[in-house]
């Protein structure tokens, strides 16, 4: 065996080095002959070549990302939601960067489901354990976890700086840590707002190293809140399982299922064949004469209709049509702060007034009668809606104008006030204009002022024409107006324990952020009404997502009541059961420890006794013990199948049993979800504050916890309305599969349907056993299930799982031939839409890679059969509830999950009720096959679901 030095493995995260490049280039773009920025490829290049030449690497590979979701993606829905979307350069680079890869004879990386760090982190161990020294090439923090003595982490040369190359001393020295894995510790306290992970709040980096100092980690922080104090104490007791899921999302991954092939990494020089013909069509002079030695002919320079919106950039230059490529050293590498021109309330003319006193407001209130639409905004003390106290109104109905009311701190003087506008309010002939709307209403809500009438959300508008956009006001204002709103933080302060609210500004402050929000939010409706109009999202933003938002309202105002005696009862038969099986764990090891130390647990089940020989470890040199090593360890050693389940009823006790009693609010005495519209790409609805959609239902203890959702008062019952297989029977529509739509019109067993046919047997003769691979096989096969997944997840061969994929597609030739149309159709718009025209842009259908093609290509299936689904449950809850509303009924709609509407039903109404919501749901929009809706009622959730 060589020994350590002789081999040199550099590993480099493309996707943070192409970022650099485009943020390098964009002030000065390299644009060529034929029009294509070449920026990123050559930023690129360059620093690739930097390596080579300065570092000789002896062994190199490049790790990207897919955009497949990852775990943290399972684990967190909105891991990096708030990132912008990808800038169209870099889609165009991305391709280009892996043929100069290829071009290179250098390996890439990639598989789906993690991300580069990953895979990066999982490689550099396992060179390391064969005598490498392993740079990893980046500029991202978080690598830094991962550093041992013969890994490091290797910053590139950037604006002057030299290279960086942080081993544990430099990167402990940094956080000012004892030691390299804290630095997840740090990233679960302090959160990573990069990707969107929250950690706890009011937690900043100084806090979370003083923690590490005091307590070792996120762990044993939480282990002694008690030595906290006020707020502080609050916040990490309230946000403790978010602080534990943050640092899991910081996690770099080291058991990544990726193989380490020292041959393969070997480098052995590039391709020159094939480099030099990229090289060419590319028009990289300059690096030709470089890396060959030869000169390549200049292309004739090409009109190019580039042109900057506001003319040259300040540095004086005029940026040539065609600017031929050029070598950089790092010192000449332009800026990569991008230069952002944006209107703001300094630079714009804007006529915003401060109105006071009943005599002025009723003036302003004549002029808001006369209009067909205003845009309102509330101020508040408060983000969530139930606690919030109103600080002042805003309104805009001409563009470059608006009013701001300032309202008392007295609550009874602030109602008074608010009744001079129960007139517009509640004038139902006036369409209402906000963004994220919902929010205001229900503050207004709380002050017994009904919204009524149109109502239009600019968020939701936005949602429709970027699904998977953000649709924040201001990165809309900047995008769409090229304007720079007045940030909240310079009125309250940055976040954090010492932010103040809108109350401790002086007023005349206000008026201009507030007014200007009202103003910013009209001028958006404008810029999106053409566009909705264009891409034919009418119907669907004016007859269902916006008059959606009223239901949303009235659901979130009436919240649910939570049984907390029985949620008590259910903790402490949790902690008795996991204490029992605690005790077989011990028995069966034969041994006592802290079930709770993964060291401790790794050394008995590995060393003692001896499950697996191959046991894996993570970056501390402990065993790895999650999950999904001691799920394949279950089916064959008992103790690994109790670990788990103790584990589970640890988390069920601490997540959702303990956790939902803490969000009663005391006014009310009820659970109120918070509804989003704008954040699933699909147009399914999401909740937060609790997750309705996570409430665990497949083990029996986990479906009790619907047991503590009950009725209002001994006059109301929980009535259940339920879709039945709602998107087989879309897919059968869409199909126009004869066999499929017999099946659902004759009211048979779909499942068992499927299984007869698929099995070549007589109905009557399918077995449990066949009937649950037809089931899998249904529903896994309109996901792209492939036949390694269809194996896995029935635990079969994969012979076995491809003749049942082949059999089904036999049996069912319009479903193979709806997937290939809807795969085809994609790749010539680029997007798929639902039954409403809900579009779910797939711009990597036509990518080069398998990988990313193949993600779009289950997406182009699947989206418009989730899609659809979301449209017709949404279309469901505006005729419920209308219809509700016109009866004039006392029961109320209260909770939405996944396919399921739950009511609080009067017992005097539930006949109705049952009779009249599975024809309203039924009908809700006309598909070829009939829809079934089940309905159940019971003293709560469980019973009637």
């Amino acid at each position: 065996m060589s020994p350590k030095g002789d081999k040199k493995l550099f590993l480099l995260d493309a996707m943070a080095l192409i970022y650099r490049a485009h943020f390098a280039f964009s002030k000065n773009p390299r644009i060529n002959s034929k029009g294509l920025n070449t920026g990123i490829m050559l930023g690129f290049t360059n620093t690739l070549l930097e390596v080579l030449e300065k570092e000789k690497p002896t062994h190199i590979a490049v790790a990207f990302d897919t955009k497949a979701p990852t775990f943290r993606h399972v684990q967190f829905e909105a891991y990096k939601a708030n990132r912008l979307e990808q800038p169209e350069d870099i889609e165009v680079g991305i391709p280009w960067v892996k043929k100069i890869v290829e071009g290179f004879n250098i390996p890439i990386l990639e598989m789906d489901g993690f991300e580069a760090d990953d895979i990066i982190g999982t490689i550099a161990k396992k060179a390391e354990r064969t005598s490498f020294v392993v740079y990893m090439m980046t500029p991202d923090k978080d690598y830094g976890q991962i550093v041992d003595d013969h890994i490091f982490l290797y910053k590139p040369a950037f604006m002057g700086n030299g290279v960086d190359i942080m081993g544990p001393k430099e990167v402990c020295a940094k956080w000012d840590i004892e030691h390299v894995d804290q630095v997840r510790d740090i990233l679960g306290l302090m959160g990573d707002a990069v990707d969107n992970i929250p950690g706890i709040p009011g937690i900043g980096e100084k806090t979370a190293v003083k923690f590490l100092k005091e307590f070792g980690s996120v762990e044993g922080l939480l282990q002694n809140t008690d030595k906290l104090k006020g707020k502080q104490k609050e916040n990490v007791e309230n946000f403790a399982q978010q602080g534990l899921l943050s640092k899991e999302l910081a996690t770099i991954k080291i058991d990544v299922p990726v193989s380490f092939d020292e041959v393969a990494l070997h480098y052995d020089g590039p391709n020159e064949e094939k480099l030099k013909a990229i090289f060419s069509e590319l028009e990289f002079r300059t690096l030709t004469q470089r890396v060959f030695g030869e000169k390549m002919k200049k292309a004739p320079a090409k009109i190019s209709e580039q042109l900057g919106l506001f003319g040259p950039v300040d540095s004086g230059k005029t940026v040539s049509p065609a600017i031929e490529e050029e070598e950089l050293t790092e010192e000449e590498v332009p800026t990569p702060e991008v230069p952002q021109v944006y209107d703001s309330i300094l630079t714009t003319a804007n006529d915003y007034h401060k109105v006071e006193g009943e005599t002025a407001i009723k003036e302003l209130l004549s002029y808001l009668e006369l209009q067909d639409e205003f845009c309102f905004d509330s101020e508040t003390t408060s983000l969530n809606p139930n606690e919030a106290e109103l600080v002042g109104l805003s309104f805009a109905y001409v563009p470059g104008e608006a009013f701001y009311i300032p309202f008392p701190s007295d609550q009874e003087k602030a109602r008074k006030q608010l009744e001079l506008f129960r007139g517009i309010f509640e004038n139902e002939n006036i369409t209402k204009i906000g963004q994220n709307i919902k929010y205001d209403m229900l503050v207004l809500k709380n002050y017994g002022m009904e919204v009524k009438g149109k109502l239009y959300d600019t968020m939701l508008a936005h949602y429709l024409i970027e699904p998977e956009g953000k649709h924040s006001m201001d990165w809309l204002a900047q995008q769409y107006l090229s304007y720079k709103p007045v940030s909240i933080e310079s009125l309250i302060g940055k976040k954090g324990k010492n932010q103040g609210t809108m109350r401790d500004v002086d007023v005349d402050e206000v008026v201009a952020y507030a007014a200007e929000d009202a103003d910013i939010t009209l001028k958006l409706k404008q810029k999106f009404d053409p566009i909705i109009k264009e891409n034919g999202l009418e119907k669907l933003l004016h007859e269902v997502e916006n008059p959606l938002i009223e239901v949303l309202t009235d659901m979130e105002f009436e919240g649910v009541k939570i049984d907390t005696a029985s949620l008590a009862e259910l903790s402490v038969l949790l902690d008795e059961e996991s204490k029992v099986i605690e005790k077989r764990v011990y028995e069966l090891a034969g041994v006592r420890f802290n079930l709770a130390s993964p060291k401790q647990l790794g050394e008995v089940l590995f060393e003692k006794l001896k499950l697996d020989p191959k046991a894996k470890k993570t970056k501390t040199g402990q065993y790895a013990t999650g999950e999904e090593i001691l799920s394949k360890l279950a089916n064959e050693h008992e103790i690994a199948e109790a670990i788990l389940e103790y584990r589970q009823m640890v988390k069920l006790k601490s997540t959702y049993v303990d956790a939902l009693p803490t969000m009663i609010n005391p006014k009310t005495g009820r659970v109120h979800t918070t509804y989003n519209q704008f954040v699933a790409a699909t147009g399914r609805l999401s909740s937060i504050n609790p997750n309705l959609q996570n409430i665990p239902i497949r083990t029996a203890r986990g479906r009790e916890i619907r047991k503590a959702f009950v009725p209002r008062d001994e006059n109301h019952v929980i009535l259940s309305a339920d879709y039945s297989q709602i998107e087989l029977r879309i897919m059968a529509a869409f199909s126009q599969d004869a066999s499929m739509i017999e099946a659902f019109k004759q009211g048979r067993d779909i499942h068992a349907t499927t299984a007869a046919k698929i099995f070549k047997v007589p109905l009557e003769e399918v077995t449990t056993d066949m009937r649950r691979k037809a089931k899998t096989a249904n529903f896994g096969i309109i996901y792209g299930i492939s036949v390694f997944g269809l194996s896995q997840r029935l635990a079969i061969p994969r012979s076995e799982a491809k003749e049942i994929i082949d059999a089904y597609f036999t049996e069912f030739p319009a479903v193979k031939e709806y997937m290939d149309g809807a795969i085809e159709k994609a790749r010539k718009n680029e997007y798929v839409e639902t039954i409403l025209g809900r579009r779910r842009y797939l711009r990597d259908i036509n990518s080069r890679n398998m990988t990313m093609r193949g993600f779009a290509e289950r997406n182009a299936i699947n989206a418009p059969l989730q899609g659809s689904a979301a449209d017709l449950i949404k279309v469901a809850m505006i005729h419920v509830y209308r219809w509700m509303k016109k009866e004039k009924l006392k029961s109320k709609m209260i909770l939405q999950v996944h396919d399921e509407l739950v009511f609080d039903a009067h017992k005097d109404e539930v006949e109705l009720l049952q009779k009249e919501i599975p024809k309203l749901m039924c009908n809700a929009v006309k598909i070829d096959v009939p829809l079934e809706v089940e309905t159940g009622i019971g003293k709560d959730w469980l019973q009637a679901h």
